[in-house]
């Protein structure tokens, strides 16, 4: 096996090294989302140790969320001037810094800039980054790849929630922040495993005409070679290639306008005001349904079971809904597949001020995980039909991007609207009504798009009527 594909092909391979990507990436997920989760975790140890009220200690995690979306297009745009390996590995080594340097904080300063700002930066340069490879080395699979990948994020929250509450137990929250430090700087290690690949829709259609005008040249010369061993032999395409992507890198250090041209399609820029939405309603459920459920008169351990129940259900969605989306009759209905997740989602949490009790919050769990890890599996999917697979990596920055405000303003407004209305009501109905006009949103896109497609067709077949008018008075009239 070949150590990289420096020859473009045709399609992805859908297989082989593509699976040591997937998992590559799985741990890349594992070790930012799930850790990031996690970090609620020290919230308590913080507040005892400094001294400090719940709503300074809740910006440390705000921090960390908004950094990791907002600096997300600084990721991408390493990988493209660069590569996914040199992103990654130095998104490992800021975040793995940014958790040992926070084991020495010696106050909520000091946190909020080494694991909010630090790590957070880090995290932003690994995450898009892996996310996008993935769509590189898979199309048919591409919804079961990303499903697979993303499913790190629930599995990893499983598994390292009591993992780093026995470390704080044994080692005190200054070495629970140092293991995970070590823990973190895995990322290098997925990274270096993360193979460039190189598809021909990635190249510029004049670096294709010279390749074939250079086959056609080979093996032209091919015999006269033979004859004549003395011959220099032909150069390889990989060669060529690289002086391609070599002089491109040279000629521009900044990001060119090609590699943001969708941003200003209609269709993007509605999925984008999209997200806006989608983002604020999401967060509100992880945030507010355990203080939910005990204001209910629920137990705080049946309150915590919630959570687990939501995240494992979240796993069976990422996996089982990416499956489900790759099969050849949902294929093409993937988008309105997204669609109706995130429209039950919604509907789910407007639901919920009259589930008053475990046993009826049990099944709001079940179904709003579900439907929760559907929508994150179908995300990148949804971003690469409309961005288009060749501008994937900079469409996910973006769209990251504009997840970073909701995820830091939306717990805040929830928790006003908590405490202004006595009432978790509002909060839950605003969260679901968002997620619905966002559903409703990415309805317009697919509706702007198709317009867009039959305009296009009509443009083409008016032009090409004049070609066939004339070519019929020609032959009418001949010379």
């Amino acid at each position: 096996m070949p150590r990289h594909s420096k020859v473009p092909l045709m399609e992805a391979p859908d297989g082989g090294w593509g699976w040591m990507i997937v998992i590559s990436c799985f741990l890349v997920t594992v070790c930012t989302r799930a850790v990031s989760r996690c970090l609620s975790i020290f919230f308590v140890e913080f507040q005892n140790y400094f001294a400090q009220d719940y709503a300074m200690t809740a910006w440390i995690h705000s921090t960390v969320d908004c950094t990791t979306m907002v600096f997300a297009p600084v990721g991408s745009i390493i990988s493209n001037r660069y590569s996914t390996r040199v992103a990654v590995i130095l998104g490992g080594v800021l975040a793995s810094a940014g958790l040992i340097l926070s084991s020495f904080a010696t106050c909520l300063e000091y946190l909020y800039l080494s694991l909010g700002v630090l790590t957070g930066c880090g995290y932003a340069l690994a995450y898009s980054p892996a996310i996008s490879i993935v769509g590189k080395y898979f199309c048919k699979r591409k919804a079961m790849a990303y499903g697979l990948a993303m499913s790190g994020s629930g599995i990893g929250t499983f598994v390292l929630a009591p993992v780093v509450q026995l470390l704080i137990e044994q080692y005190s929250w200054r070495g629970a922040l140092l293991i995970l430090g070590g823990l973190v700087a895995n990322i290098c290690v997925c990274g270096a495993l993360l193979r460039p690949l190189t598809l021909t829709e990635d190249l510029p259609s004049s670096t294709i005409s010279n390749i074939a005008r250079r086959k056609i040249s080979e093996e032209c010369s091919y015999n006269t070679h033979c004859d004549d061993p003395q011959l220099p032999s032909p150069t390889a395409d990989s060669s060529f290639i690289r002086k391609e992507r070599c002089n491109k890198q040279f000629c521009s250090c900044c990001p060119s306008y090609k590699e943001y041209a969708f941003l200003l399609t209609p269709d993007f820029l509605v999925f984008g005001a999209s997200l806006l939405f989608l983002a604020y309603g999401c967060s509100t459920p992880f945030v507010h349904l355990v203080p939910y459920a005990v204001s209910s008169g629920v137990s705080q351990q049946q309150a915590a079971f919630l959570m687990s129940i939501l995240g494992i259900v979240d796993i069976v969605g990422n996996i089982s809904f990416g499956w489900l989306t790759d099969r050849r009759f949902l294929k093409k209905y993937r988008k309105y597949c997204y669609i109706l997740t995130i429209g039950l989602d919604g509907l789910c949490s407007l639901f919920i001020p009259i589930l008053r009790s475990f046993p009826l919050l049990v099944p709001y769990a079940v179904l709003y995980g579900y439907f929760d890890g559907a929508y994150v599996a179908l995300i990148p999917v949804v971003t690469s039909d409309i961005a288009g697979n060749a501008f994937l990596s900079t469409a996910l920055g973006i769209v990251y991007f504009i997840h970073g405000i909701p995820y830091l303003i939306g717990p805040p407004i929830a928790g006003w609207l908590v405490d202004t209305t006595a009432s978790y009501t509002a909060a839950f109905l605003v969260s679901g009504l968002s997620m619905i006009v966002s559903s409703m949103l990415v309805i317009s896109a697919d509706w702007i798009s198709k317009c867009r497609s039959s305009v296009d067709v009509q443009t083409a077949v008016i032009e090409t009527e004049p070609n066939a008018a004339s070519f019929q008075t020609a032959s009418l009239n001949p010379i």
